[in-house]
């Protein structure tokens, strides 16, 4: 038996308190969803397998090169990187090449609880993005609409999109003005922050000094890895490719803490009742889907999506439902969607 075999039986038995269906999540890891580089999984069951800690990815021989950025609509400032293109539900190129393929290709998590994973009871992706990423299929190639989900790990999302491997990627993305340097957005979907998650007997009390001296793991190419890069407060940080490898190395005791949007945090510490967030979100983090920055067209669709899912702010939008059904659990108190906001 390998290491990360001994791994996955040790957490399973640290999990076997917790509820079945959140231990089968945790403890599996949810690797149904193929990563990027193997056969296509549709929306259905049994669509192939990966490795969640696999920390590159090759791309399939039909992948297209990277494209030459698109001239942004604005500059981007700090206080209005969630601005993105006014909706529209035309065509163009993008929207025409996925009407032709008959299918939309998305990037999505497969290991976050509430987020994007397996459901051990039935076999199916599901999740708030899950939720998200199929309404915008319906509404480009109508109520039939087939969706190819392949498993990005956090570091892949961007190449995966600038080598055309997917189409989007629904995947708890946060928008700043780094990454629109290299893949477009829509608008904000979801608001959330940075947030510490460790054990509830831990003496961490927040992002502060209390983590002098402990391992703090965050996934590669997050903005929680960015976080740690400009103020660590005497942590050692360790990087890993997906935010619940952390949760399996906090289980294991191979971390002492883990910073991650108080999103993804809250859903782990559903999964496992003996961690907690500690102290206060630190930062704002506006979740949006990710697009090729040449796909305008697509980019502007996909916006004309958000604002029928958000409705009109009633409590029986397809947003209010969606959170209902996912997040109102362990994120209480949402009122609605955050509003959105344009660059042009």
């Amino acid at each position: 038996m390998n290491g990360r075999a001994r791994g996955l039986r040790n957490l399973r038995a640290v999990l076997a308190p917790v509820a079945a269906g959140m231990c089968v999540m945790a403890a599996a890891a949810a690797v149904l969803v193929p990563a990027l580089g193997s056969a296509e999984g549709h929306d259905r069951p049994g669509g192939g397998a990966s490795s969640p800690s696999a920390t590159h990815h090759a791309y399939g021989p039909g992948s297209a090169p990277a494209a030459p950025a698109a001239p942004a609509a604005a500059a981007c400032t700090a206080d209005h990187a969630a601005a993105s293109l006014r909706p529209s539900p035309d065509g163009g190129p993008a929207v025409d090449r996925i009407k032709e393929k008959g299918q939309l290709v998305v990037g999505v998590d497969q290991n976050t609880y509430r987020w994007g994973y397996r459901n051990p009871a039935t076999g199916k992706l599901e999740g708030f993005d899950i939720d998200l990423a199929r309404a915008i299929a319906a509404d480009i190639l109508g109520p039939d609409a087939k969706v190819v989900f392949k498993a990005v790990p956090t570091n892949q999302r961007i190449p995966a999109l600038q080598k055309r491997a997917v189409d989007m990627v629904v995947r708890t993305m946060t928008i700043n003005c780094a990454r629109k340097q290299k893949v477009a957005f829509s608008t904000s979907y979801f608001q959330a922050g940075q947030q510490v998650l460790a054990p509830k007997t831990s003496t961490v009390k927040a992002f502060d000094g209390s983590l002098r001296g402990k391992r703090v793991c965050t996934a590669a190419g997050s903005t929680g890895e960015s976080e740690l890069a400009a103020q660590r407060h005497g942590a050692r940080v360790l990087t890993v490719p997906n935010q619940l490898d952390c949760l399996v190395r906090l289980q294991l005791g191979q971390a002492d803490a883990v910073v991650t949007d108080n999103a993804l945090a809250a859903a782990q510490a559903a999964q496992d009742p003996t961690v907690e967030l500690k102290g206060k979100p630190f930062t704002d983090e506006s979740y949006g889907v990710a697009m090729n920055r040449d796909d305008t067209d697509l980019v502007r669709r996909v916006n004309k999506v958000l604002d029928d899912y958000r409705g009109d702010g009633s409590s029986d939008s397809p947003w209010m439902r969606a959170y209902r059904t996912w997040l109102r659990a362990d994120m209480p108190g949402i009122s609605g969607p955050p509003s959105p906001e344009y660059s042009d």
